[in-house]
Protein backbone atom coordinates (compact mmCIF):
# COMPACT_ATOMS: atom_id res chain seq x y z
CA UNK A 1 0.00 0.00 0.00
CA UNK A 2 1.28 3.23 -1.02
CA UNK A 3 1.89 5.94 1.90
CA UNK A 4 1.11 8.90 0.32
CA UNK A 5 -2.04 9.87 -1.96
CA UNK A 6 -2.37 12.50 -4.25
CA UNK A 7 -5.73 13.39 -5.28
CA UNK A 8 -5.83 15.14 -8.73
CA UNK A 9 -8.92 15.27 -11.35
CA UNK A 10 -8.98 14.97 -15.00
CA UNK A 11 -9.24 17.47 -17.42
CA UNK A 12 -7.51 20.74 -17.41
CA UNK A 13 -5.88 20.07 -13.98
CA UNK A 14 -4.38 16.73 -14.84
CA UNK A 15 -3.13 17.95 -17.81
CA UNK A 16 -1.47 21.03 -16.57
CA UNK A 17 -0.28 19.34 -13.23
CA UNK A 18 1.37 16.20 -15.65
CA UNK A 19 4.13 18.34 -16.74
CA UNK A 20 4.84 19.59 -13.00
CA UNK A 21 4.68 15.75 -11.76
CA UNK A 22 7.20 14.80 -14.22
CA UNK A 23 9.73 17.81 -13.26
CA UNK A 24 9.29 16.39 -9.68
CA UNK A 25 9.72 12.57 -10.85
CA UNK A 26 6.47 11.31 -10.51
CA UNK A 27 5.11 9.34 -13.51
CA UNK A 28 2.05 7.53 -13.56
CA UNK A 29 1.64 4.13 -14.77
CA UNK A 30 -1.24 4.42 -17.04
CA UNK A 31 -2.94 7.42 -18.41
CA UNK A 32 -5.76 8.65 -16.13
CA UNK A 33 -7.59 10.07 -19.15
CA UNK A 34 -7.62 6.47 -20.73
CA UNK A 35 -7.93 4.27 -17.59
CA UNK A 36 -10.94 3.51 -15.99
CA UNK A 37 -8.92 2.79 -12.74
CA UNK A 38 -9.45 5.41 -10.36
CA UNK A 39 -6.04 4.71 -8.04
CA UNK A 40 -3.02 4.95 -10.39
CA UNK A 41 0.62 3.55 -9.45
CA UNK A 42 3.07 5.43 -9.94
CA UNK A 43 7.26 5.10 -10.81
CA UNK A 44 7.17 5.36 -7.10
CA UNK A 45 6.64 2.84 -4.81
CA UNK A 46 5.48 5.04 -1.82
CA UNK A 47 3.11 7.18 -3.53
CA UNK A 48 0.00 6.69 -5.33
CA UNK A 49 -2.42 8.90 -7.54
CA UNK A 50 -6.42 9.12 -6.89
CA UNK A 51 -8.50 10.34 -9.74
CA UNK A 52 -11.16 12.08 -8.15
CA UNK A 53 -14.02 14.80 -9.35
CA UNK A 54 -12.63 18.33 -9.16
CA UNK A 55 -15.24 19.73 -6.72
CA UNK A 56 -14.59 17.01 -4.86
CA UNK A 57 -10.46 17.56 -4.32
CA UNK A 58 -10.59 19.51 -0.73
CA UNK A 59 -13.13 17.10 0.31
CA UNK A 60 -10.92 14.00 -0.08
CA UNK A 61 -7.75 15.87 1.37
CA UNK A 62 -9.56 16.99 3.96
CA UNK A 63 -10.81 14.27 5.54
CA UNK A 64 -7.98 11.62 4.94
CA UNK A 65 -8.98 10.06 1.61
CA UNK A 66 -5.75 12.01 0.04
CA UNK A 67 -2.68 13.47 2.02
CA UNK A 68 -2.35 16.07 -0.83
CA UNK A 69 -3.98 16.97 -3.88
CA UNK A 70 -4.28 20.12 -6.59
CA UNK A 71 -7.48 21.87 -6.31
CA UNK A 72 -8.82 25.13 -8.98
CA UNK A 73 -8.97 28.22 -6.15
CA UNK A 74 -12.40 28.00 -7.31
CA UNK A 75 -13.32 25.19 -5.77
CA UNK A 76 -11.10 25.98 -2.21
CA UNK A 77 -13.30 29.09 -2.20
CA UNK A 78 -16.64 27.09 -2.52
CA UNK A 79 -14.83 24.30 -0.23
CA UNK A 80 -14.07 26.84 2.54
CA UNK A 81 -10.57 25.23 3.08
CA UNK A 82 -11.30 23.23 6.31
CA UNK A 83 -8.88 21.27 7.57
CA UNK A 84 -6.32 22.44 4.35
CA UNK A 85 -3.19 23.65 4.57
CA UNK A 86 -2.53 25.69 1.21
CA UNK A 87 0.91 25.86 1.12
CA UNK A 88 1.41 26.85 -2.73
CA UNK A 89 -0.21 28.62 -5.40
CA UNK A 90 1.67 26.38 -8.92
CA UNK A 91 0.68 28.78 -11.32
CA UNK A 92 -1.17 26.87 -13.54
CA UNK A 93 -4.90 26.46 -14.68
CA UNK A 94 -5.07 30.22 -14.55
CA UNK A 95 -8.58 32.30 -15.33
CA UNK A 96 -10.92 34.44 -13.62
CA UNK A 97 -14.74 34.19 -11.71
CA UNK A 98 -16.50 36.66 -13.24
CA UNK A 99 -20.22 37.93 -12.84
CA UNK A 100 -21.08 38.14 -16.79
CA UNK A 101 -24.57 39.38 -18.15
CA UNK A 102 -26.25 40.39 -21.51
CA UNK A 103 -25.29 43.40 -23.76
CA UNK A 104 -27.31 46.60 -22.59
CA UNK A 105 -28.41 44.77 -19.50
CA UNK A 106 -27.59 47.83 -16.47
CA UNK A 107 -25.80 45.52 -13.97
CA UNK A 108 -24.20 48.51 -12.46
CA UNK A 109 -27.37 50.29 -11.97
CA UNK A 110 -29.22 47.59 -10.67
CA UNK A 111 -26.66 47.15 -8.00
CA UNK A 112 -25.81 50.66 -7.31
CA UNK A 113 -29.75 51.19 -6.39
CA UNK A 114 -29.57 47.95 -4.21
CA UNK A 115 -32.23 46.14 -6.41
CA UNK A 116 -32.80 42.49 -6.30
CA UNK A 117 -30.80 40.34 -8.75
CA UNK A 118 -31.10 36.40 -10.04
CA UNK A 119 -28.04 34.98 -10.62
CA UNK A 120 -26.91 31.57 -11.95
CA UNK A 121 -24.28 29.92 -10.81
CA UNK A 122 -22.37 26.35 -9.11
CA UNK A 123 -20.77 28.67 -7.13
CA UNK A 124 -23.55 29.03 -4.54
CA UNK A 125 -21.63 29.49 -1.53
CA UNK A 126 -19.03 32.03 -3.15
CA UNK A 127 -21.12 34.39 -5.16
CA UNK A 128 -23.72 34.66 -1.71
CA UNK A 129 -21.04 35.63 -0.28
CA UNK A 130 -20.12 38.33 -2.63
CA UNK A 131 -23.22 39.74 -3.28
CA UNK A 132 -23.68 40.10 0.61
CA UNK A 133 -20.83 42.31 0.93
CA UNK A 134 -21.68 44.28 -1.85
CA UNK A 135 -25.45 44.71 0.02
CA UNK A 136 -26.93 43.20 -2.64
CA UNK A 137 -29.93 41.24 -2.70
CA UNK A 138 -30.16 37.63 -4.68
CA UNK A 139 -31.79 34.43 -5.63
CA UNK A 140 -29.44 32.23 -6.38
CA UNK A 141 -30.39 29.87 -8.91
CA UNK A 142 -28.05 26.49 -8.82
CA UNK A 143 -26.80 24.95 -12.18
CA UNK A 144 -24.03 22.86 -13.20
CA UNK A 145 -23.46 23.26 -17.16
CA UNK A 146 -23.77 25.60 -20.28
CA UNK A 147 -24.17 28.62 -17.57
CA UNK A 148 -24.43 31.27 -20.57
CA UNK A 149 -28.08 30.17 -21.59
CA UNK A 150 -29.55 31.01 -18.01
CA UNK A 151 -29.55 35.41 -19.49
CA UNK A 152 -30.25 34.26 -22.80
CA UNK A 153 -33.29 32.30 -21.88
CA UNK A 154 -34.67 34.63 -19.03
CA UNK A 155 -33.85 32.08 -16.17
CA UNK A 156 -31.78 34.82 -14.77
CA UNK A 157 -30.37 38.44 -15.20
CA UNK A 158 -26.61 37.25 -14.30
CA UNK A 159 -24.28 34.49 -14.32
CA UNK A 160 -20.92 33.68 -12.21
CA UNK A 161 -18.69 31.29 -13.40
CA UNK A 162 -15.40 30.95 -14.55
CA UNK A 163 -13.70 32.77 -17.67
CA UNK A 164 -10.50 32.31 -19.13
CA UNK A 165 -10.55 33.69 -22.90
CA UNK A 166 -14.25 35.29 -22.57
CA UNK A 167 -14.95 33.55 -26.16
CA UNK A 168 -17.76 31.52 -25.07
CA UNK A 169 -19.12 34.45 -23.56
CA UNK A 170 -18.82 37.21 -26.43
CA UNK A 171 -20.20 34.44 -28.49
CA UNK A 172 -23.16 34.39 -26.33
CA UNK A 173 -23.84 37.52 -26.55
CA UNK A 174 -22.41 38.45 -23.35
CA UNK A 175 -19.99 40.31 -21.54
CA UNK A 176 -18.30 40.01 -18.42
CA UNK A 177 -19.64 43.21 -16.09
CA UNK A 178 -17.38 42.54 -13.01
CA UNK A 179 -14.35 40.27 -11.87
CA UNK A 180 -14.74 38.68 -8.21
CA UNK A 181 -11.35 36.72 -8.32
CA UNK A 182 -8.57 35.48 -10.35
CA UNK A 183 -8.19 31.66 -10.17
CA UNK A 184 -5.00 29.48 -10.29
CA UNK A 185 -4.65 25.84 -8.94
CA UNK A 186 -3.18 25.02 -5.62
CA UNK A 187 -1.47 22.30 -3.53
CA UNK A 188 -3.14 21.56 -0.69
CA UNK A 189 -2.30 19.40 2.46
CA UNK A 190 -4.13 17.57 4.61
CA UNK A 191 -3.25 19.16 8.34
CA UNK A 192 -3.19 16.06 10.11
CA UNK A 193 -1.28 14.50 7.65
CA UNK A 194 1.06 17.06 7.59
CA UNK A 195 2.36 16.37 11.53
CA UNK A 196 2.50 12.61 10.97
CA UNK A 197 4.21 12.43 7.68
CA UNK A 198 6.01 15.48 7.53
CA UNK A 199 9.52 13.68 6.64
CA UNK A 200 7.93 12.87 3.68
CA UNK A 201 5.43 15.46 2.38
CA UNK A 202 7.71 17.82 2.97
CA UNK A 203 10.23 17.23 0.42
CA UNK A 204 7.76 16.48 -1.87
CA UNK A 205 5.61 20.04 -1.09
CA UNK A 206 9.35 21.37 -1.54
CA UNK A 207 10.18 19.95 -4.76
CA UNK A 208 6.39 21.00 -6.73
CA UNK A 209 7.40 24.56 -5.15
CA UNK A 210 11.08 24.14 -7.33
CA UNK A 211 8.99 22.28 -10.07
CA UNK A 212 6.63 25.40 -10.36
CA UNK A 213 9.23 28.13 -10.09
CA UNK A 214 8.08 29.18 -6.36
Amino acid sequence: MASISIALSKGRIFDETAPLLARVGIRPRANPETSRKLVLATNRRDLRLVVVRAADTPTYVQHGGADIGIAGGDVLAEHGGEGLYQPLDLGIARCRMVVAARKGFDYRGIVGRGARLRVATKYVTTTREHFAAKGVHVDLIKLYGSMELAPLTGLADAIVDLVATGRTLRDNGLVVVEEIMPVSARLIVNQAALKTKRTRLQPLIDAFAKAAGR
